[in-house]
């Protein structure tokens, strides 16, 4: 059975499954991904109750008045096709619904899935620095 949750103090110490971040070049660590998710404004996890692991999230970050940005939305390979990334989906938007702007980036082949969720395709520019993917040293 897979719940979902708002990532807090009550599933941080529930592991991660195996998989996230498949294909890119310079992964975060697990680290990392902790803190991303711990300093989003919001974040919803998929746990599988049987394996005791996390296999999706979403995160959100926010001005926290007028606009949000929807970063990263994963499922592991295992658990995909299964509507978990639509559900956490859904369970984002309803958390978010009160602001003017919920934005989000995506490949082509993804606008479908937002689409159905209510979103609309929008035009905008983006910068990748691929060299920086695995995120900027958090001992500073």
């Amino acid at each position: 059975m897979i719940s979902y949750r708002p990532y807090n103090e009550d599933t941080k110490e529930i592991p991660f499954g195996k998989g996230f971040f498949k294909g890119w070049p310079n992964p975060p660590t697990e680290k990392t991904h902790r803190k991303i998710l711990e300093r989003s404004y919001r974040t919803f996890v998929a746990v599988d109750e049987e394996q005791n692991e996390i296999v999706g999230f979403i995160n959100a970050i926010s001005d926290g008045i007028l606009s949000c940005y929807i970063p990263l939305l994963e499922v592991i390979e295992g658990y995909q096709g299964k509507r978990i990334g639509q559900e956490l989906a859904k369970h984002m938007l309803n958390e978010l619904q009160e602001f003017y702007m919920v934005d989000l980036t995506c490949d082509n082949e993804k606008q479908a899935f937002y689409e159905e969720l209510g979103m609309f395709k929008s035009f905008g520019m983006v910068q990748r620095n691929f060299h920086n993917q695995n995120g900027i040293d958090l001992k500073k």
